[in-house]
């Protein structure tokens, strides 16, 4: 497989890809909205209302954390993670500015 050329990009492009990546798998889209509808941190086992192995679970967490969409806090023996307000406001107004660049050509 080739090279991304990442360095031929820019950093906002680079990190909206890396954010849209980060966003394309569903687990990841229904541990968002379960945080999101929980609106709080969420401590408790995400295996039975996600349907997926702890391991997988804890992958999927980890990559939106490396993005910053959920941040992570140590509570005892096990970790609380939420939703990252101001990254998830970033990345919000960064999509919808790329969306609002169309303009009909046809």
């Amino acid at each position: 497989m080739g090279l991304t050329k990442t360095e031929i990009f820019s950093d906002k492009q680079n990190a909206l890809a890396k954010m849209a990546k980060a966003l394309a798998h569903p687990a990841r889209i229904a541990i968002l909205e379960h945080m999101l509808e929980q609106k709080a941190c969420i401590c408790g086992d995400l295996v039975t209302e996600i349907g997926l192995a702890q391991a997988t679970i804890s992958q999927h967490l980890r990559e939106l954390k490396d993005v910053g969409l959920i941040k992570g806090n140590i509570e005892g023996n096990r970790m609380c993670y939420c939703i990252d307000e101001a990254k998830w406001s970033l990345t919000k107004k960064e999509l919808v500015d790329l969306f609002n660049q169309l303009k009909s050509c046809c």
